[in-house]
């Protein structure tokens, strides 16, 4: 990866390179920086990142004492930053703040629209979400069984529903959060891996803004939402394998939602196990037809590559197979994949 290397990162040879595979470990492991850059948190100027990640990281921290505290610490910095305030004005050096100027707002039991308490128990039912799911996050890894981890991707998931709320929180974006965040937090450099948390955050930014339309459920049924996105693999399996389509889905009607619409929320990460799937995220992010388009034709080269199985199969049989999705040679998987590259219907 002697790209890495260079003053200015060629982005084109990158993306070639991601798409052959990252290497792993050997005391060099460079898919962190990689990562950064494919989802375009790092500019392509080595020059520029120490600016950018300080700029981020500082933005992160603001993030957190903006959507992280509870009602009662926001009010009692709001009341300190008036009365500080209030005395440059007048010159005092002392005093509260008088009970008059607390607002109703500003009462735990009000049911104001502005009021920061009925804004708080109003997302308490997406706070107890997150916190079932992260917690269910591969148990059997230790890495995210560790309490500090754990209350990290918390966090990110928290302020990201706060601050995106067309998308808030979905039920299975720990999932798609996972391996970002595993993959930044052992960075072999100690001063990338301590500021893990704040560059996954906008690295999870960037990778959701691509998928954003298939979390929106007002928009299921739109030109751009995941019905569209399942009519789009099925118009792709068709155009390349007729034959199959035909049995999936006029002879046993095993249609796309019943098995691909986790494989497309949730990015594969439930489809394989957890090393693999990042080396096929190497793949997606890497691809220059961007990482919705390389994600369908994976999808589709999923079914291809168990197209013999299916052909004998039914519905019971199929949902089955594609619901747990036998191991399979990944490279080949990829090549397959490769091979539907310009095929996207529009």
């Amino acid at each position: 990866m002697m790209q890495l290397s260079k003053k200015v990162v060629n982005m084109g040879e990158l993306r070639r390179l991601a798409c052959l595979g990252v290497p792993d470990g050997g005391g060099t492991d460079v898919r962190p920086l990689v990562w950064k850059l494919l989802l375009g948190y790092l500019p392509t100027e080595r020059s520029l990142w120490p600016y950018e990640l300080e700029k981020k990281r500082s933005q992160y921290s603001a993030y957190k004492d903006e959507f992280l505290l509870n009602p009662s610490e926001k009010l009692r910095r709001i009341e300190e930053s008036k009365l500080s305030r209030k005395k440059e004005l007048t010159g005092e050096r002392n005093g509260l703040l008088p009970r008059s100027e607390v607002t109703n707002e500003e009462h735990p039991l009000s049911f104001g629209k502005s009021s920061l308490w009925n804004q708080y128990f109003q997302e308490s039912e997406i706070l107890e979400q997150i916190d079932r799911d992260v917690k269910r996050t591969h148990p059997d890894k230790s890495f995210f069984s560790a309490k500090s981890n754990q209350e990290s991707l918390r966090r990110i998931l928290i302020i990201f529903s706060r601050l995106y709320p067309s998308v808030r929180y979905v039920q299975g974006l720990n999932e798609v959060l996972a391996p970002l965040f595993y993959v930044l937090k052992n960075d072999l450099d100690t001063s990338n891996s301590t500021s893990a948390e704040a560059d996954t955050f906008f690295c999870f930014v960037e990778l959701i803004s691509g998928f954003k339309n298939n979390y929106c459920k007002h928009l299921d049924n739109s030109r751009v939402g995941i019905r569209s996105i399942l009519s789009k693999l099925s118009q792709l399996l068709k155009k390349h394998d007729e034959e199959l389509w035909r049995h999936m889905e006029v002879i046993t009607k095993v249609y796309p939602q019943y098995y691909a619409f986790r494989w497309i929320t949730l990015l594969l990460t439930m489809e394989f196990s957890f090393n693999v799937c990042i080396h096929i995220w190497d793949a997606m992010l890497g691809d220059p037809e961007g990482p919705p388009d390389t994600l369908l034709r994976i999808c589709c080269a999923m079914l291809i590559l168990v197209r013999k199985r299916l052909l004998v199969g039914d519905f019971t049989a199929n949902i089955q197979l594609l619901q747990h999705y036998p191991q399979t040679n990944i490279d080949h998987l990829l090549h397959i994949a490769n091979r539907l590259r310009g095929t996207m219907p529009s």
